[in-house]
């Protein structure tokens, strides 16, 4: 059974950090390259960042240079780390496989206001 835990958002002022975290089920997290998508109301979900089971990224443009994906292969655990965070990085935030499964998890919230 696919699980896809997120955690980790917040409120944060324009220019500032947060860490975004993934708990995902084994057999999704060692088989499938890992997104990080996110959503915001009225719009379909974007895949934001890409970490291939190697290691290797991938980044939509909007987030170039100020997010960075990374996994944890021993804790099953999937992480983005978003940097000079910009009133339009506000929405809900998700992990999954890339394909994504049609599983999804509850998604966690980033809200980017001063």
């Amino acid at each position: 059974q696919v699980q896809l835990v997120e955690s980790g958002g917040g409120f944060v002022q324009p220019g500032g950090s947060l860490r975004l975290s993934c708990a995902a089920s084994g057999s999704i997290f060692s088989s499938y390259a890992m997104g990080w998508y996110r959503q915001t109301p009225g719009n379909q979900r974007e895949l934001v960042a890409r970490i291939s089971v190697g290691g290797s990224r991938n980044y939509a443009v909007p987030v170039k240079g100020r997010f960075t994906i990374s996994r944890d292969k021993a804790k099953n655990t999937v992480y983005l780390q978003m940097n000079s965070l910009k009133p339009e990085d506000t929405a809900v935030y998700y992990c999954n496989r890339d394909p994504p499964d049609s599983y999804w998890g509850q998604g966690t919230q980033v809200t980017v206001s001063s």
